[in-house]
């Protein structure tokens, strides 16, 4: 451990603010490149947590998107917001004017 390391600043810029970031970078670089190829999905630090949002086509997607982010960001304050998309048929004509 470095002495800055080890002095414990008071700036969010510290060592713990870092690994977040490398973290989330790892998150969002296994999201894209797994089996998921998932890019809808955006996370990122805001006010000492993390926020992963986005649209995915199923629930399954989803699911595994929820299970990738406990994965790599156990033990952080994460905040989600993943929903389905929407693509039912519609159940009735548009009536366009």
């Amino acid at each position: 451990m470095t002495p800055a390391e080890h002095a414990g600043g008071g700036g969010s810029a510290g060592p713990a603010a870092e690994n977040v970031e490398y973290r989330v970078a790892h998150l969002r670089d296994r999201l894209a490149a797994e089996e998921l190829g998932e890019l809808g999905v955006r996370a990122e630090v805001r006010a000492g947590s993390v926020v992963v949002t986005g649209t995915v086509p199923s629930t399954q997607c989803r699911e595994t998107v929820l299970r990738t982010v406990r994965e790599e960001l156990s033990g952080l304050a994460v905040h989600t917001d993943v929903v389905v998309a929407d693509n039912a048929s519609p159940d009735h004509a548009e009536d366009l004017p």
